[in-house]
């Protein structure tokens, strides 16, 4: 079950039974996680009816017992169970014995009154396990991936429609460059963009840049954009603020050298068919960071992107080695990037 359809269950039908959340994306497994809770017990309910297990803590019989509890003051209670580690491969290092007999008689046989939710700290499940088996069996289990482009596209706007606000093209754009496409700051900065616009109001651009801080990653992301489009201006001026905000120039050399590098990884994996999707996999990027860099790629063919590569390291060489004074090296590799490919 994807996020989506999670959030469309969530909606639309009566809670009960058995939850599972794993996966890459955290913030898909926190926001239904919160949405299930809320939907299955009022303010007033929590204090009484919501438990939490940790199971690197606590032997899973005793959620087991809670979850037979009849639920006090209300219709329903809600048993999480954290750090589910027994449903993976993962070797984690425990006190704790659990009786999984147990928990697999309870997922065959779960309390109609309580909502059971199992938080997987893991991107994958071992599916070899009779555990994993019966849940996907009995239960709704949903996994947490990054979105595809469309999805996080049309993510955006449902959260700009939930704060009674829209954002333009341009500006969804721009929000994404500046958060890396991680979905907690992207809400987080809506929250922030919204309250500034107002309601019914559109969120722009301007507004996002007005607004949004650049990470040191973007800045570097900035930085390689203006050497792409031959904008030394623009990069001489980020390289500057960088200064003035204290960061080490042999650490923007090397944010550098890292973009670059992804820039001809790219470059080499599009050259042998991948996808973005599967480039996003192999390089462990998100896929709308792979869109940005195939994009700035295109502007280098192979032996431009080595030699620029070359340069950064002949330039990280030379600071180490007391040949060239830090800031002055970088500056001197920005400038060499007017010149033509060699």
């Amino acid at each position: 079950m994807s996020y989506f359809d999670m959030l469309k269950h969530i909606k639309r039908e009566p809670l009960g039974g058995l939850y599972l959340l794993y996966g890459s994306e955290s913030f898909m497994v926190s926001d239904v996680l919160q949405k299930l809770i809320g939907s299955a017990l009022t303010k007033d309910e929590i204090e009484f009816n919501l438990s939490q297990f940790d199971m690197k803590e606590t032997p899973v019989e005793l959620a087991i017992e809670e979850a037979y509890t009849f639920p006090f003051m209300g219709s329903k209670r809600v048993v999480i169970l954290k750090e589910a580690y027994f449903f993976t491969g993962m070797k984690v290092t425990s006190k704790v014995d659990h009786d999984l007999k147990k928990l697999e008689a309870y997922i065959q046989n779960p309390a109609p009154e309580t909502v059971f939710i199992t938080v997987i700290p893991s991107e994958k499940l071992d599916e070899r396990k009779k555990i994993t088996k019966l849940f996907k069996k009995h239960g709704k289990v949903m996994e947490g991936r990054p979105f595809e482009e469309r999805e996080l596209l049309g993510w955006l706007d449902e959260k700009a429609k939930e704060l009674h606000v829209s954002i333009d093209q341009e500006a969804k754009g721009q929000l994404l460059m500046l958060t890396a496409s991680n979905l907690m700051m992207i809400t987080s900065e809506l929250k922030k963009m919204s309250i500034y616009t107002g309601e019914g109001e559109t969120i722009t651009k301007d507004v996002v840049d007005e607004l949004v801080a650049r990470s040191l990653e973007q800045n570097i992301f900035a930085l390689v954009d203006g050497v792409v489009k031959r904008n030394l201006d623009s990069a001489w001026q980020i390289f500057d603020d960088l200064l003035k905000q204290k960061e080490e120039p042999i650490k923007i050399l090397s944010l550098l050298a890292r973009q670059f590098r992804i820039l001809y990884q790219v470059k080499q994996l599009s050259q042998q068919g991948y996808s973005q999707k599967q480039m996003a996999s192999q390089l462990k990027l998100h896929p709308y960071a792979v869109k940005l860099a195939a994009g700035q790629a295109k502007h280098f063919d192979d032996r431009h992107l080595l030699d620029i590569l070359d340069q950064l390291a002949e330039t990280d060489y030379k600071i180490k080695t007391g040949q060239l004074d830090k800031v002055l090296a970088v500056e001197l590799f920005l400038a060499k990037q007017k010149e033509p490919a060699r």
